[in-house]
């Protein structure tokens, strides 16, 4: 059996790193819209850094092969937008029902078929709507703070020339540091509370129960956006990270075990697991290993990583809950930028599908409610009836 190398170690503590670099802001600022305590912040991050740990580990080691799974980040960019219009355990429920309809889509390859036969302007152009309102925030606190929208602006620039594979470590840590540095300029200590509710840092994370609730505004208001954007963005593309790099497993009882995790951990936090795109590349490639049977290595220490994350969750949110709302606003907003601008590039490369696309977006970037459905479940049917319509002949 091959040893271990630190290309391994290297390569899955980078994935982690870009993965939670990229969007825990986010996932923190959902949890608190959904009216999740801080305590129950960190049951959030603790599930979620176990669901993809063992899921990470276990895949990778029965298939041999290297089998990344992270959180929805397009998926977590929907809740911030639409969370907040319901009960944190309608919030759950939605997030349970939502790992069963992944659950009995693994098992169908052929429902996998139908709704991969989206057309990609349409699914992309959904993408982007979610997306568009957090990256305008950035320029929302302009008049408020123009130096310090500049100050991240401009590392951003700076970033994107000189190291683009650690820009969002950059401005994670410009981020952490500045908000540590405004605190203590407002006398507030940040890091550790006696106060009930507030997390410490000296303490492992505990997991918070919250009862699930079922409702049909839910249901159609939150699970089915949540699975058919965590399928479309992540699952989809996950599959194809894997066909581009030669391997072939058997996604069946890789898809299905993580939904079945997803349903365990959703009470506590777990809101969606799926396949890695990005990151799971990073574990692919040559300079995680040249031997392409021993990859799969890598994969399994991204899996350590995460488990290490969520043991430290407390810290995590010590170190992100009172980060002031206009750094949570240029943090998430530019981590989501090339997110956003390859959404819109593949929404309207396709001339026949721009119209349809482009109703889909402002639709779904609006942020309206309507009978009990999201702006991104309105987009979604408009654009798609909308592309059958000129599809359909004129009669003469």
């Amino acid at each position: 059996m091959s040893k271990w190398k630190l290309s391994h170690i290297s390569a899955g503590l980078t994935a982690v790193t870009v993965g939670y670099s990229s969007s825990v802001v986010i996932i923190i600022d959902v949890a608190r819209k959904a009216g999740a305590s801080d305590d129950m912040v960190v049951s959030w991050l603790l599930a979620l850094g176990l669901g993809m740990g063992i899921t990470c580990i276990l895949f990778s080691w029965l298939s041999k092969l290297p089998v990344v799974t992270a959180w929805s980040t397009p998926g977590a960019a929907f809740l911030l937008t639409s969370i907040g219009d319901y009960r944190l355990s309608e919030a759950i429920g939605a997030f349970m029902l939502c790992a069963l309809l992944s659950l009995v889509t693994a098992q169908s390859r052929s429902l996998l078929k139908q709704i991969s036969r989206i057309p990609p302007a349409i699914s992309s152009a959904l993408l982007a709507g979610i997306l568009l309102p957090i990256c305008l925030a950035i320029f929302s606190d302009v008049n408020d703070a123009p130096y310090l929208v500049a100050l991240f602006i401009a590392a951003y620039l700076v970033g994107s020339r000189l190291f683009p594979r650690y820009l969002m470590l950059l401005l994670l840590v410009m981020s952490v540091t500045i908000s540590l540095f405004m605190s203590s300029a407002d006398g507030v200590v940040a890091l550790s509370s006696d106060t009930p509710g507030q997390p410490s840092i000296f303490t492992l994370p505990e997991p918070i129960w919250v009862t699930p609730t079922f409702s049909l505004s839910a249901a159609i208001g939150l699970a089915f956006p949540l699975f058919l954007i965590t399928t479309l963005s992540q699952n989809l593309p996950g599959i194809a990270i894997h066909h581009a790099h030669g391997y072939t497993p058997d996604h069946k009882p890789i898809l299905s075990g993580i939904a079945i995790v997803q349903a365990l951990l959703a009470p506590f936090g777990g809101f969606s697991f799926n396949l890695a795109a990005i990151t799971a590349a990073l574990c692919m490639s040559e300079q995680a290993d040249n031997e392409k049977s021993q990859r799969y290595k890598a994969a399994i220490a991204a899996g350590v990583a995460y488990l290490f994350m969520g043991l430290l969750a407390s810290v995590v949110v010590a170190l992100f809950v009172s980060m002031p709302s206009i750094i949570i606003h240029l943090l998430a907003g530019l981590a989501l930028l090339a997110t956003l601008q390859g959404a819109v590039v593949r929404a309207m490369e396709v001339e026949h599908h721009r119209a349809p696309a482009l109703l889909t977006m402002l639709c779904t970037a609006s942020g309206f409610s309507l009978y009990s459905m999201t702006s991104a479940v309105w987009g979604l049917g408009l654009g798609l009836l909308l592309l059958y319509v000129q599809k359909k002949p004129v009669s003469a």
